[in-house]
C-alpha cells in the first residue's frame, strides 16, 4: 500500500513539473472531481472558495521560477485505509524568496488510488 508520505512527495512533484510544462493536468490528476479548496491571508475576512476546475493554467502562468514543498506536521488515518487528514507547512519559493503557509489536505481512496477530496492554506503573513 502506497504510504500517505508518498502520495504527498508525488503531489508537490506534480506541481514543480507544472511550474515548469505549464500543464496543470499533471496536477489535476491527483485531485478528485469533487475537490474544494480555501485558501486565505492575513487581512481577509473570509477565505477564496475554489474547486477542481479552478484555473490552474493561469496560476501556473503566473510564475517562470516557482517551487512547493511540504513538511508533514502530523497525519491522522481516518476509516482506515481509505482517508487520511494532513496538517503541515508548504512552502512556495517564488523567484528565490520563500512563502509559507499552513496547510490541511484531506486524501480520500477513489477506485484506488489517492485523490485530494479538500485543501485549506493559510499563509503565515
Amino acid at each position: 500500500m502506497e504510504t500517505i508520505h508518498n502520495v504527498i512527495e508525488k503531489y508537490f512533484a506534480s506541481w514543480n513539473e507544472a511550474f515548469d510544462s505549464k500543464n496543470s493536468n499533471v496536477i489535476r490528476e491527483h485531485m478528485s472531481e469533487r475537490f474544494v479548496g480555501y485558501w486565505g491571508r492575513s487581512g481577509m475576512d473570509e477565505p477564496m472558495q475554489y474547486g477542481y476546475n479552478y484555473d490552474l493554467d493561469n496560476v501556473l502562468a503566473q510564475y517562470d521560477d516557482a517551487h512547493k514543498s511540504f513538511e508533514i506536521l502530523s497525519h491522522i488515518e481516518r476509516k482506515p485505509g481509505e482517508e487520511f487528514l494532513v496538517i503541515g507547512t508548504e512552502t512556495n519559493v517564488i523567484q528565490g524568496i520563500p512563502h509559507h503557509a499552513k496547510a490541511m489536505f484531506i486524501w480520500r481512496k477513489e477506485n484506488e488510488e489517492w485523490k485530494l477530496q479538500r485543501e485549506f492554506i493559510e499563509l503565515e503573513k
